[in-house]
């Protein structure tokens, strides 16, 4: 029968002290999977934090929990993951500090999303986020279309900076609102301004049909030219 306040239960867990040097590597692997993880994943699973300072969270939680709650893990192994952890955020701190591409790899880079009211199509396909999920961050900003929008941006932390029109610059832009752009069709019913549903690209059009000279695509959407309302 096993008895309270076996010190080697406790700071090893009746493991060889060489044990340690397994913890180490163990440390290391996992650090490095996890900052691997999150950073396929993408920016938005990670908002308003870091991917890398997401790591350290997950990675120090789990080495304070496990020792709390099972008598089978030793603190000083626990010790031991946690000096390899802070090591390793201090190393790749400093990288990061020093080197311009690990730093990019590691938190990743700010995107351009919207240029000039329109999508960037080839900066949007590279990004793990969802054509309605970006429309409703821009809702939220109490944008009502892509005129009121002179440039967007996707942060590193998964934050969306925008930078808009003034007023008189404002020009014709795809809806954002569900009942508006909802209305998209391959039929184009009455002559005015009108947007590509999928890259945002807005010109003049006569009833018909017609095709996108930017992305190909043949859905339309009546577009509008409201001023923002702060």
């Amino acid at each position: 029968m096993k008895e309270i306040f076996e010190w080697e239960r406790v700071l090893l867990n009746e493991l060889p002290p060489i044990f340690l040097a397994e913890v180490v590597f163990r440390s290391t692997i996992m650090f490095v999977f996890l900052l691997a993880a999150l950073r396929i994943t993408g920016k938005r699973g990670v908002r308003q934090l870091s991917i890398f300072e997401t790591v350290i969270i997950i990675a120090l939680g789990s080495a304070a929990g496990d020792p709390m709650f099972y008598e089978d893990v030793g603190i000083i192994p626990a010790l031991v993951v946690f000096s390899t952890i802070i090591l390793l955020y201090r190393l790749v701190t400093w990288l990061t500090g020093k080197i311009s591409w690990f730093e990019k790899l590691v938190e990743g880079k700010t995107v351009c999303l919207i240029h000039d009211g329109r999508f960037s199509i080839s900066e949007f396909r590279k990004e793990t986020l969802a054509q309605d999920e970006f429309f409703s961050e821009l809702r939220v900003k109490s944008i009502e279309h892509l005129g009121q929008v002179r440039s967007a941006y996707l942060e590193p932390s998964g934050e969306v900076s925008v930078f808009f029109f003034t007023d008189e610059h404002v020009k014709y832009g795809l809806p954002l609102l569900p009942e508006r752009y909802l209305k998209k069709s391959n039929m184009i019913l009455e002559e005015g301004h009108h947007s590509c549903a999928f890259c945002g690209h807005t010109e003049k059009h006569q009833p018909g049909t017609a095709v996108c000279r930017i992305c190909q695509k043949e859905e339309w959407v009546q577009a509008i030219n409201t001023l923002r309302i702060s």
